[in-house]
């Protein structure tokens, strides 16, 4: 057996509302009016950081050191030559004994990752896989794309015990279909004509993975609980129902009026979102689309009933926050250029050796503890810090990536750069004991309070872009809601 032990979601806090982009880019293209947001990372965002969020939910109560092999899925790796699923899974603090793999440069990229993943599992190379999926792709301002695609990933926990959703079958084809395209040196996505993607493109090629996967085993579209398929045109995602001849509950809600295409995430994201209101028994079926298309075919058990809580897609849609400036947008997006003033004109030269001798403390936030009367601290440090105890010599690996904490104090800081202006940062008490400065993200000054709850997220610290480095560390975010 091989399929689904746990899954996550992470849908960027802030939202976006498609009439605001209409209301400032409609004059030059007024005949794109679609409904409803769009999910948008913030400035500290990119697909790495989306995949480590995803990643975080999913793992929630399981052993990280028993995770034998980390995939990333993504067409917007923030690198082309630095193995980006490596940065994913030091931020997890994965052990280092790790299969890890980038699958990219498609839209399917990421039910790839997931079928490989399951093969692996099945041949018994590896025990339990984590696949992890993330985009934040760039249409050109005005444009449809800029209305289609938002941000987000997804997150799946692979192994072949405590199966909640076990792979059943599949079937794949590869069509070198050019629609979307993006260059070696490409920042936005290319497109051809919209109609030629829609009638041959989505309602071609996912009708065909359907259709080719049950004459491989024999079933019916109605044999299945939840169909789910990334087709990110309302129109066109309804007539690929009328074809199968499905009612509307058994097709999955394409996430479209509160997220958006999130690219090689989109269709995992969906799967999530499914297993959320999934019973043992159901059959469910996701279908890729992108050079080709995957279609798998997946089975829930009664594993399903003893599912950890996650926040997943529907718990991350709900605590979003309106972005209601599209300038705000276009500048978290790179889209135009802002005066960061002399404070941030210079860049310090990232220590990439003293990186990686730190990686554990830079990317996985993993401090000690000391063995002899527990006190943990960050960083690591040989002599402990309790003065009744002073031991050296005597730690242990803590990590605080996972923990909560409190906010003990915090500054609001107008005359730092930033792109998201004013920065805030603060001290956080660990839950547990440790205490550290950190950024303040996903807030605004007056809903902080002194003792507030806050939690760990992955973020960019800053971009190098003159020396092509990305800095990442860990920010905390306020917890609005019951934490799950």
């Amino acid at each position: 057996m091989a399929g689904i032990i746990s899954y996550g979601a992470y849908v960027p806090r802030y939202r976006l509302n498609r009439q605001v982009i209409l209301r400032s880019m409609g004059w030059f293209n007024p005949a794109v009016m679609l409904p409803g947001r769009k999910a948008v990372a913030g400035s500290d965002e990119d697909s790495i950081t989306m995949a480590v969020e995803a990643g975080v939910d999913c793992l929630k109560g399981f052993a990280r050191e028993k995770v034998d092999a980390l995939y990333f899925a993504t067409t917007t790796a923030p690198y082309r030559e630095r193995q980006n699923a490596g940065i994913v899974a030091a931020a997890l603090d994965l052990q280092e004994d790790l299969r890890t793999a980038d699958f990219t440069d498609s839209l399917k990229a990421g039910t790839t990752a997931l079928l490989g993943a399951c093969e692996a599992v099945r041949a018994k190379g590896v025990s339990r896989v984590l696949v992890t999926a993330a985009d934040t792709r760039l249409g050109k301002m005005g444009s449809l794309q800029e209305y289609l695609f938002g941000d987000g990933a997804a997150a799946f926990l692979l192994g072949g015990e405590n199966v909640i959703a076990e792979l059943k079958g599949f079937y794949s084809f590869s069509a070198d279909f050019v629609d979307h395209r993006r260059a070696g040196r490409d920042v936005f996505d290319r497109s051809w004509e919209e109609r030629w993607m829609r009638d041959a493109g989505y309602l071609r090629f996912i009708p065909r993975a359907i259709a080719g996967l049950l004459k491989k085993y024999g079933l019916k579209a109605g044999d299945f609980a939840k169909v789910v398929y990334a087709c990110p045109y309302n129109r066109e995602h309804a007539a690929i129902a009328g074809k199968l001849g499905l009612p509307p509950e058994k097709i999955q809600e394409n996430l479209m009026s509160e997220v958006g295409d999130t690219g090689a995430a989109y269709p995992l994201m969906m799967l999530a979102a499914a297993l959320e209101e999934a019973l043992p028994g159901d059959r469910i079926l996701v279908v890729s689309y992108g050079n080709g298309a995957d279609a798998l075919y997946f089975e829930v058990t009664e594993e399903i009933l003893n599912r950890k809580e996650r926040k997943g897609v529907r718990g991350h849609i709900a605590g979003g926050n309106e972005l209601d400036s599209y300038e705000k947008y276009a500048v978290f997006k790179k889209l135009l250029p802002l005066e960061m003033g002399m404070r941030g004109e210079e860049i310090a030269f990232t220590q990439l050796s003293t990186l990686f001798r730190e990686r554990r403390s830079v990317l996985g936030l993993v401090g000690v503890r000391c063995r002899k009367c527990g006190t943990p601290q960050f960083p690591a440090q040989r002599v402990c810090v309790n003065p009744e105890c002073g031991a050296v010599d005597q730690m242990e690996p803590y990590r605080f990536s996972d923990r909560k904490g409190h906010l003990f104090t915090y500054t609001v800081d107008r005359l730092a750069a930033s792109l998201n202006p004013p920065a805030i940062y603060g001290i956080v008490d660990f839950e547990g004991g440790g205490r550290y400065m950190f950024d303040l993200t996903d807030c605004e000054q007056d809903e902080l309070k002194v003792g507030m709850p806050v939690r760990m997220s992955f973020r960019r610290k800053y971009s190098d872009e003159a020396r092509g480095i990305y800095g990442y560390f860990w920010k905390a975010v306020p917890l609005r809601e019951r934490s799950v």
